[in-house]
């Protein structure tokens, strides 16, 4: 077994694994990168881009359906299931050189492809290599967790691990978890013209402002989709084809296909962190604000750091991680900026605090910011008026944004951004939106904050009055 001796030893080549090692060896340390499975990560080939793709054709389908509201005979869309799924294997194939291994050795990175375990604190064997390195980065991700359910090791289930290379098209697909990707998945597939029923222990889209998530719920059930709440799955039984799922209550649903949607397990396995002296539970690897672990040596982020699940998180812990061991400047990470989105249609996002939350923290310091679509003269336009955002507000600064709507997840940056920068509320209310444009909704919505100082003051108007009379 050779040695390689490298500055950095990356484990794991999924975005915060591949954003470490591409800012690392450009700026001139030595970088090991070990990867067991595919380059790219779960967000790659079973995530983010997947999913995406799957809802841009299952969004091109219901187009067609809903042209009469502007003058277009609405018509029955023929849908090619395993077109659609060449379409997204050929999203995926077009991203897939920018994470390649060809990309990264071209940067100058030591790339191995093999499953890694440490053999003590400051060593690491993979692919037949004694890898020792002075700072090790954990970038393993995630997987989807199967709970278990009686029935499950008997029963044919598909997790989003293996519902992108699914060809044919399911007839009834029940979905066990009401998050993200059990509404995501349960919206394109109705749309692509599949029976859907959702069940949830607890309640559909439960971490997001029930207010919102109730938009987006009622929209979903409006196109077809069954959502069955607070109905936890206590067996499983049938066979390819023909699935049952029984609930607490003693009702039955019975589909053709099954889908397992409710969560996600941290990757740990066979990393043998115990002779490495890296503390961790079942959440991940246990570290501080600098990310870094029982072992001053090895860091660990995105999924596997214990935390919020977004591959935009693994990017943001990869730049904290960089200052550190790169440049050997002190970083810490934090949560009250990070967006996330639910990208169903309507679409769902929120950046730091709900409206509970923040009532619960600030009590009546708070002040909540209100602003529907239907009065944004662009989703009237597009016949997409249906939404709202909720700002939350103490002592003239946001600390919390929640949107559903049309193009969610793109408005809320400029949220992720006025919180990061703890810019004041005065800051949106002063910014110049393009008309007519979604945008707006920000700046209205900011501007409300200033509406009672201004139109409810009788002092204001007083004085108002006084410049009028005598204002030359």
């Amino acid at each position: 077994m050779d040695l390689i001796e490298t500055d950095i030893c990356i484990i794991g080549a999924g975005s915060g694994g591949l954003s470490i090692a591409a800012g690392a060896v450009q700026m001139g340390a030595r970088v090991v990168l070990i990867e067991g499975a595919q380059m790219g990560g779960d967000c790659l080939n079973a995530g983010c881009v997947p999913s995406k793709a799957l809802l841009a054709a299952a969004k091109a389908a219901q187009a067609m359906r809903d042209g009469a509201r502007s003058g277009i005979a609405p018509v029955e869309p023929q849908v090619d299931f395993g077109a659609v799924k060449d379409h997204v294997a050929r999203v995926i194939a077009t991203i897939a050189p920018v994470d390649s291994q060809e990309r990264f050795e071209g940067l100058g990175v030591r790339v191995i492809r093999a499953w890694a375990r440490f053999t003590g604190p400051d060593t690491v064997e993979a692919g037949g290599h004694s890898i020792k390195a002075r700072r090790f980065v954990i970038a393993t991700g995630s997987r989807p967790l199967v709970p278990p359910i009686p029935g499950v090791d008997v029963v044919p289930f598909l997790t989003n691990e293996t519902i992108f290379a699914l060809r044919e098209k399911p007839e009834h697909l029940i979905i066990i978890g009401g998050g993200p990707i059990g509404m995501e998945m349960a919206q394109a597939h109705c749309r692509l013209g599949c029976r859907v029923t959702v069940v949830e222990g607890a309640k559909a889209l439960g971490r997001d402002d029930p207010e919102l998530a109730a938009v987006v719920l009622e929209k979903l059930r409006a196109e077809g989709v069954e959502i069955i709440e607070d109905a936890p799955v206590t067996a499983l039984s049938g066979q390819a084809g023909d699935i049952t799922v029984t609930l607490q209550d003693g009702r039955r649903v019975q589909g053709s296909h099954l889908l397992m949607a409710v969560g996600r397990k941290v990757h740990l396995d066979g990393l043998n962190l115990d002779v490495a002296g890296v503390k961790h539970d079942r959440k991940g690897v246990t570290v501080g604000p600098d990310l870094r672990s029982s072992n001053r040596r090895v860091y660990a982020v995105g999924d596997a750091a214990g935390g919020l699940q977004f591959t935009h998180v693994a990017g943001y812990h990869a730049g904290i991680v960089i200052r550190q061991i790169v440049l050997g400047l002190p970083a810490r990470a934090t949560t009250r900026h990070i967006p996330w989105v639910t990208y169903t249609d309507p679409e769902l996002a929120q950046v730091g605090m709900t409206e509970a939350e923040a009532r619960r923290a600030h009590g009546p310091a708070l002040t909540v910011l209100r602003q529907d679509f239907h009065h944004n003269d662009r989703a009237q336009a597009e016949g997409k008026a249906q939404g709202l955002l909720k700002v939350m507000v103490v002592k003239g600064r946001p600390v919390g944004a929640s949107l559903v709507g049309p193009q969610a997840g793109e408005l809320i940056g400029l949220w992720a951004l006025a919180i990061a920068s703890r810019a004041k509320i005065s800051a949106i209310a002063g910014m110049v939106a393009p008309y007519p444009t979604l945008g707006e909704i920000s700046k209205r919505a900011a501007g409300t904050y200033f509406s009672p100082k201004l139109f409810d003051n009788p002092m204001l108007k007083r004085v108002v009055q006084l410049v009028q009379r005598y204002l030359p």
